[in-house]
């Protein structure tokens, strides 16, 4: 509309929509797949990718919420390259999680050989060279600039704006303290608001951290008028001003980054009217209505504005209601009530609101050529141990409730990954205690090798995901001894998951060096080897992390089975966990995805 008042930018803006038109017209296309000018012309993109693009270059403001193994990479660097082409963006940024910038700066180069790409290394980032870095930003022609989550927080705004952003908030909590106080309101939520406002004041100190941000070189400096957020979903902890206090999945605390990246994305959308911020995520919502919210936000905060719906009071009450029902209590020993949203108002108007900047696509929808996913679920029964632990847990959780402990001596969240631990293998809590032979860690050290031998002639590869008792410090020996002609591995030298299932791998007879830990990769350069030796087969067994592994990692090649060793505390983890293995490009027609639990614990798929 903007563009459309003035003549002059009216005939400029049907010339580009010419250019588009003609960019983007099926030359050579076979119904499924287009090429975009300047791409690699070994590669063809699908459809829902090219859809992506055009729904960013016609409508600015975009989310891209496709399904693990979508293409999103793809997707975000073609839409980039086009904007620029057509004279749309001048430089484009790439926020990406930090385990796949080497992966993200390969795909650019696959898909535009002749891009001029500049990717962030952890040494960039270090004090000394930060400025250094920010500057080369500043002053160079780059189709994109690739930089990890944790170090875009490092780039602040200036303080001018810093500034305006804690008095809009503070402004906002003014104003809901004075409608609580005007409808009667409890005092209770009078005093968390008037606590926040307080912590409000000191904010900006803490925001102008100078160990952790650089105050010479602002993101407004950097000339970036484009940016892409894949994994957006991880900066969903943005502040919420609201009057509900006792609501599950209403946020009730915020992430700094969350807050770094709304300042951001608002002074893009003054910058180019809203159509410089593009958010990728095969997860934009996973189990609360107000991550929504955070996504409308992020991407549509004007719409939202001019419908009156900006702050999340007025928003959940125009789609929503609250309901109070039985839940089970996270020591798992019995039931508790819990209010909750549920339930939907209005929903055809929320779709159409947030279909403006969301374009979702999921599995069912693009039916893409992944293979079949076989899911077992492995129980494993306790030890007497572990009941007796399990017992424990429920009694801490009574004495909290009674408050009888102070919460700083021992909380929910606290006995929440005590019993996380409990039901992956009793000798975290204690290295003393026995290694129980029924356990789940046993159980799945003996799937992997039979799967191991069963699969030697093609030497496909498994992986097994871990977040709990990761490796600590360097490699150390495994200590074995012979038992009647057998290797074991000796119980007293139990230090984490990893090193003992290892450990019990080469009992049984795989090699050391097909067996390798994410977390032994300290840089791009090892990360990317090492998953290039996975890609051939050169490494068959891998063990890591959600987060070091998960979201981006491609070694599907070869991929036969992946191994849940425990649950992540969130419900995208599982997701991406799945990704790995269910994904284009794997060989084998059917796949298996295992999960491990342990009976009579509270930690259950």
């Amino acid at each position: 509309e903007w563009l459309w008042k003035d003549p002059a930018r009216r005939e400029r803006l049907c010339g580009i929509y010419n250019n588009i038109f003609n960019s983007i017209r099926p030359r050579n296309y076979d119904g499924q797949h287009i090429r975009f000018s300047g791409m690699n012309p070994e590669i063809t993109l699908d459809k829902h990718q090219v859809n992506a693009v055009a729904r960013h270059i016609y409508g600015g403001n975009a989310l891209f919420g496709h399904a693990v193994g979508a293409g999103k990479s793809f997707e975000m660097i073609a839409a980039a390259m086009e904007a620029k082409r057509l004279g749309l963006s001048s430089k484009a940024m790439f926020v990406v999680p930090k385990n796949i910038l080497g992966d993200f700066s390969s795909d650019f180069f696959r898909l535009y050989p002749s891009a001029n790409v500049l990717m962030a290394t952890k040494k960039d980032f270090e004090k000394r060279n930060r400025k250094k870095f920010c500057a080369r930003i500043s002053t160079g022609d780059y189709d994109g600039v690739i930089i990890a989550h944790s170090q875009f927080e490092k780039v602040p705004m200036s303080i001018e704006r810093q500034r305006l952003s804690l008095e809009r908030q503070m402004n906002d909590i003014e104003m809901g303290i004075a409608e609580v106080k005007e409808e009667k309101g409890e005092r209770f939520t009078i005093k968390q608001m008037e606590k926040s406002h307080k912590l409000l004041e000191v904010k900006l100190e803490r925001l102008n951290d100078q160990s952790r941000k650089d105050s010479l070189v602002t993101f407004e400096d950097l000339g970036i008028d484009l940016l892409f957020v894949d994994e957006a979903d991880l900066f969903k902890n943005l502040y919420l001003v609201t009057k509900m206090r006792n609501v599950s999945g209403v946020q009730q605390t915020e992430a700094q980054k969350a807050s770094d990246l709304f300042m951001k994305t608002r002074y893009l959308d003054e910058r180019t009217h809203n159509r410089g911020v593009v958010f990728a995520t095969g997860t934009p919502i996973s189990n609360s209505l107000s991550e929504m919210f955070t996504m409308q936000r992020y991407l549509q905060y004007d719409a939202l504005v001019n419908r009156g719906l900006e702050h999340f009071d007025k928003w959940a009450s125009t789609f929503g209601e609250t309901v109070t029902a039985m839940e089970l209590a996270p020591e798992g020993s019995g039931y508790r009530m819990k209010t909750r949203f549920s339930s939907f108002y209005n929903l055809p108007e929320l779709m159409n609101l947030f279909r403006e900047v969301a374009d979702i696509q999921t599995k069912d929808m693009l039916k893409l050529p992944t293979p079949k996913v076989n899911y077992q679920t492995i129980v494993s029964k306790p030890s007497d141990m572990q009941t007796e632990m399990i017992k424990g847990l429920a009694e801490r959780a009574e004495k909290i409730r009674s408050r009888i402990v102070d919460q700083s001596e021992d909380n929910m969240l606290l006995i929440t990954n005590d019993g996380r631990k409990i039901a992956l293998d009793q000798r975290i809590v204690n290295p003393m205690l026995p290694d129980f032979e029924g356990s789940k860690v046993n159980a799945c050290a003996d799937n992997v090798y039979r799967i191991w031998n069963e699969t030697k002639d093609k030497r496909l590869t498994q992986i097994i995901f871990c977040d709990l008792s990761t490796p600590k410090g360097k490699d150390k020996p495994i200590e074995m001894t012979e038992v009647d002609g057998e290797f074991v591995v000796d119980e007293n030298h139990f230090s984490d998951v990893y090193d003992d299932i290892r450990a019990k791998l080469i009992a049984k007879g795989i090699p050391r060096n097909e067996i390798a830990f994410i977390h032994e990769a300290k840089n791009e350069m090892q990360r990317t080897d090492m998953f290039a030796k996975v890609r051939v087969g050169a490494i068959r067994v891998i063990l890591g992390s959600t987060s070091m592994m998960g979201a981006g990692t491609n070694i599907q090649n070869l991929l036969i089975a992946t191994h849940d060793l425990d649950v992540p505390w969130r419900p995208r983890d599982l997701e991406q966990r799945g990704g790995r293995v269910e994904r284009r490009g794997n060989d084998n027609p059917e796949v298996y995805i295992y999960r491990y639990v342990t009976e009579s614990t509270f930690v259950l798929y």
